[in-house]
């Protein structure tokens, strides 16, 4: 190789670089920029800012140096690593960019799924997840451009899902699931199709072919259930290998990368503001919908391009706590029929959850407590007031509530959950959570942390 492709390679990977980091300061900007509605300064508010770009540093690298659609593995969207976009602390989110015009397949190996199909769940045995969701797609995830414009109809298209209610699994927990632009003749397994033909939002009326197939692994029992080593692979490439990386890769990557990190911070802060209207800027809208109301909750509503995305099968509901040390809020919601889901988590203003591994900052409905009138309850407060349906806020004066109930199939709106909260004294707890609602010493709140402990560090396992 001579000397002036050599030098043509340093100058164009140097500029990749530069443009890198011109994109990570302007990512930087939204930690303390009004203008791009970062969360109002306080020194936690200030740490948590860095923790949560640096987390998108890693998601970047991912994002761009390792995905490969010829040669796809399922990675974490999501982790405790890189937490965001008031993510759901009982999921593993994953992904794996594909080209919907090869074929792919996924294949697991499940543990015992008996609780999928309607049966009692095995007593002291390894368990598949609650809930398992596969989902293509076409277009970027969810932030990466940086604008609102994500949200217009249209700028995704879903080409098909499969969960717990629809997947085929063999009596021996095998899974295998096919994608591919047209269905194998004869073929009666599971299949999701990646390629559509154009619609009224297609600008060159040529056919879609689907980009990523994501999902969600929801977690109930966190004792017992375990994850599903997912894997995938292009039919097309199997045996062979990818080419060498090479500089106008590497540049494209960084480019990328800068893009990327860039993209989602701003995008999830205008989100948050012009959307859930978390700063109150905005009014109120007349129909409760979207807006985050501080110690209230929005009107319950599905996943859309509305909410920036989210599992197509949720019921969401959403709001603020704002407490102070002597204060709690009190939240109370009933839901109609089965939902095969049920959780409810907190937030920090930067869209992470707080530390769920060493705290109970979130609760699905196995961990809860639901007395039989079947009204869910409970407590967010800074203090333990002792019951096991509490919510701890890490000591965030201010942060994030998150609901969601899923179903196999959303039911009509008319049926969907009701939610309310109320603000409380601490020291009147016991006015409002019935004497039914277990009450938990300080060894037995250490007990249930330590399962929450094991549970995450096994989850994101890297080995």
């Amino acid at each position: 190789m001579d000397n002036q492709t050599i030098k043509q390679d340093k100058a164009e990977l140097n500029a990749a670089w530069d443009e890198l980091i011109a994109e990570l300061q302007c990512a930087r900007q939204a930690i303390d920029d009004p203008a791009l509605f970062p969360p109002e300064a306080s020194s936690r508010v200030l740490a948590e800012g860095y923790r949560y770009l640096a987390g998108f540093l890693h998601h970047g690298v991912e994002r761009t140096f390792h995905e490969d659609a010829d040669f796809p593995v399922f990675r974490n969207a999501l982790s405790v690593i890189n937490k965001s976009t008031i993510e759901n602390p009982d999921a593993i989110y994953f992904y794996a960019p594909i080209d919907g015009r090869q074929q792919y397949e996924v294949t697991a190996q499940l543990d015992n799924f008996d609780h999928w199909q309607g049966k009692p769940r095995a007593a002291d045995q390894v368990q598949a997840p609650q809930y398992l969701i596969f989902e293509v797609a076409d277009g970027p995830m969810s932030g990466d451009t940086g604008e609102l414009t994500e949200l217009a109809k249209g700028f995704r298209t879903s080409f098909g899902r499969l969960d717990n209610a629809d997947l085929i699994v063999s009596d021996e927990g095998e899974l295998r699931i096919l994608l591919g632009p047209e269905k194998p003749a004869g073929y009666e397994g599971n299949f999701i199709c990646t390629r559509k033909p154009p619609n009224q939002y297609s600008k060159d009326g040529l056919d879609r072919f689907a980009t990523y197939i994501s999902g969600r692994q929801l977690f109930y029992d966190w004792e017992n259930e375990q994850s599903v080593a997912l894997s995938i692979q292009s039919i097309d490439h199997i045996g062979q290998h990818p080419a060498p990386l090479t500089p106008v890769k590497t540049a494209d990557h960084l480019r990328r990368m800068g893009a990327i990190i860039r993209g989602q911070m701003h995008f999830w802060l205008n989100f948050y503001d012009k959307v859930l209207n978390v700063h109150g800027s905005h009014g109120q809208p007349e129909d409760g919908r979207f807006f985050f109301p501080v110690n209230g909750y929005n009107r319950p509503n599905a996943a859309s391009g509305d909410t920036g995305g989210g599992m197509s099968t949720n019921v969401y509901a959403g709001g603020m706590y704002e407490l102070a040390d002597d204060e709690a809020l009190y939240i109370e919601a009933t839901y109609t029929g089965s939902p095969i889901y049920v959780s409810v988590h907190l937030g920090n203003l930067w869209g992470e959850s707080p530390d769920y591994a060493n705290h109970q900052s979130s609760l699905n409905l196995f961990q809860m407590y639901m007395g039989d009138d079947r009204v869910q309850r409970w407590i967010v407060s800074h203090r333990d007031p002792g019951i096991q349906n509490w919510l701890d806020t890490t000591g965030l004066p201010k942060g994030f509530l998150s609901h969601r109930w899923a179903y196999s199939e959303i039911p009509p709106e008319s049926e969907w959950p009701v939610i309310e909260a109320k603000k409380i004294k601490l020291t009147d707890v016991d006015h409002y959570i019935p004497a039914d609602m277990p009450r938990l010493s300080k060894a037995e709140r250490g007990q249930s942390i330590g399962i929450r402990q094991t549970h995450v560090q096994r989850r994101y396992r890297s080995f």
